[in-house]
């Protein structure tokens, strides 16, 4: 019996997947819920699971955009399992017939000149500022195609020793997907930033009070910044909820809840996986959250569901040794939280100089609906809960805020 393997809809209104890698070659033996493809959606990296066990026919290639629903594989169950497991591979014979070659056709003089482009390929080249007479033509007698001008890179300046190679890949569907609302975020919104400077010291007693005992009491679970920099939001979203809204056309929608998308770098590029209700978990609650997604997005195993919605991000730079940035906004949100690396430096503190812990943090927010009021208060409240944790963010009981 042939099994068709159709593509599954991996969410609401996503109606074309990409086949980003084959995990099995044609012709081999499967087993039923083996991975036998990763396909990319635009909004994340899926594994697709063989439906029944037998041996594999693949119908489509790496690279090609199939739509939800389309044949991608077929499966023969009534294949049997190789002896010892070893990949069986499907063998076709090919009756070979012996015909008499044609007769080739005489050449024809050409009218193009070797470089000359068409018209179309003109047009390219024009718009990359390249040379026609610098291209090879691959063309009837040299000519340049529409395809020649199209692969076409300007020159990189006369070279001078040393490799001088390039790789031209095509980017994942996700990573076009993502591209995509980048720029969207900078030509649709108003987006502004606005900066300040926190004082880490505070929470590095804690930590360092009470990390070791956080992680034995909870199963390995770390108390890192991100569960304070989640409280801190969270709790100055509820002082200026403006913040914690977005535009619909005409209108403002706003939440009472927060939702917090933590972005985190995976495998196949960013992803911002969301900790739902992120104001009614405890530190432990919004640590084992964030190594739960942390470690989905790390193993590719993400879903879009963990991706959908989200009312307001926090992006950490500081991982990769940034300083300053300034934060795309995550659309259709109209806040992000940029944290970045911490430095030592001296600062002035009751009229004297101490070297502190510090890090700078950025807001960037959609001006169209969060006035600088808003956003600079919602800042400082930020600032202000990461300076004094203990008395804003846990009550002035850190043992009891840490479940301890």
């Amino acid at each position: 019996m042939i099994l068709e393997m159709k593509v599954p809809s991996p969410g609401e209104s996503i109606t074309e997947v990409e086949i980003a890698t084959w995990l099995v070659q044609d012709g081999d033996y499967v087993e039923k819920d083996q991975a036998i493809a990763e396909v990319d959606s635009d909004k994340a990296t899926l594994e697709l699971p063989a439906e029944a066990s037998g041996i594999i026919s693949l119908k489509a290639e790496e690279g090609d955009a199939v739509a939800v629903g389309q044949v991608v594989c077929h499966i023969d169950t009534a294949a049997a399992k190789p002896e010892g497991g070893a990949p069986a591979k499907v063998e076709t014979k090919v009756e070979e017939k012996k015909t008499e070659a044609p007769k080739a056709a005489p050449v024809q003089a050409t009218t193009y000149a070797t470089g000359t482009p068409s018209p179309a390929a003109r047009k390219i080249l024009d718009e990359k500022n390249i040379e026609p007479s610098t291209i090879v033509g691959t063309g009837k007698g040299g000519r340049v195609t529409t395809e020649d001008a199209m692969n076409a890179v300007p020159s990189m300046g006369t070279p001078t020793g040393g490799s001088r190679g390039s790789e031209r890949t095509k980017l994942s569907m996700l990573r076009r997907k993502v591209a995509e609302r980048l720029v969207a975020a900078k030509n649709e919104t108003a987006m502004l930033t606005t900066f300040n400077e926190v004082n880490m010291t505070p929470i590095n007693i804690i930590r360092n009070q009470y990390k070791e005992e956080f992680k034995a009491k909870h199963n390995g679970v770390g108390l890192g910044y991100m569960s304070f920099f989640t409280k801190a939001v969270t709790r100055a979203l509820q002082l200026y909820p403006d913040v914690n809204s977005m535009m619909d056309g005409d209108y403002k929608i706003a939440y009472d809840f927060a939702d917090i998308s933590i972005a985190v770098s995976g495998p196949k590029g960013l992803m911002v996986p969301v900790v739902r209700n992120a104001e009614n978990l405890t530190f432990r609650g919004v640590e084992a959250e964030i190594k739960r997604l942390a470690l989905r997005a790390r193993d590719g195993q993400i879903t879009v569901d963990d991706m959908t919605g989200g009312t307001f991000t926090i992006t950490n730079g500081g991982v990769f040794g940034s300083m300053l940035s300034t934060p795309i906004i995550n659309p259709p949100q109209s806040g992000i939280l940029g944290m970045h690396n911490i430095i030592e430096r001296p600062i002035a503190v009751n009229g004297k100089v101490e070297i502190h812990p510090m890090m700078y943090v950025a807001l960037s927010y959609d001006h169209r609906i969060i006035d600088g009021r808003e956003s600079v208060g919602f800042l400082v409240a930020v600032k202000e809960a990461l300076e004094n944790p203990m008395e804003l963010l846990m009550d002035n009981n850190p043992k009891k805020a840490l479940e301890l």
